[in-house]
């Protein structure tokens, strides 16, 4: 049975391996902006992220304790802002499944636990950015019940 906990040093390796699978869908479907294959992050920086409270980092395991899937989160607020309101957010900078496992629940699972998370820290919303290229991701974001809420656009010179 696959459970979600926080991240620990040890799965370093893993997460590695699976940055490198988010970063190559973007490179496919956006050579002209994202290398491939690369991390976003070095081994190093991950040590520093996985000890901030505020950037938990959730990982959906296996019953071995094998990494299938990774979510990265960031509690993000803006106070005192002249037209947004002070709302906390949790914001998820990114969540990944092994392309091996896609389907069979992690990413739900993951989902739900970081909405489970933000409840329970009393977070107003939880948002993300979705890339265009990313239609698999959009969907499956669309099917946790998320609706737009900005869209980014561009014009390519």
């Amino acid at each position: 049975m696959n459970q979600v906990r926080r991240a620990k040093n040890k799965d370093i390796p893993r997460v590695l391996e699976l940055l490198v699978q988010v970063d190559m869908v973007h490179h496919n479907g956006r050579p002209d902006l994202f290398k491939g294959p690369v991390t976003k992050y070095t081994a190093k920086e991950l040590e520093e992220i996985f000890a901030k409270e505020d950037a938990p980092v959730f990982v959906c395991v296996d019953e071995s304790d094998r990494v299938l899937g990774h979510a990265f989160t960031v509690h993000k607020q803006i106070v005192g802002n002249n037209v947004l309101t002070d709302v906390r957010t949790l914001y998820i900078d990114d969540i990944c499944v092994d392309e091996a496992v896609r389907g069979l629940g992690v990413g739900k699972a993951l989902y739900e636990h970081v909405v489970a998370y933000a409840r329970e820290q009393g977070f107003y919303n939880v948002t993300l950015n979705v890339w265009a290229c990313n239609p698999g991701a959009m969907k499956f974001y669309e099917a946790m019940g998320l609706k737009p809420q900005k869209i980014g656009m561009e014009y390519i010179l």
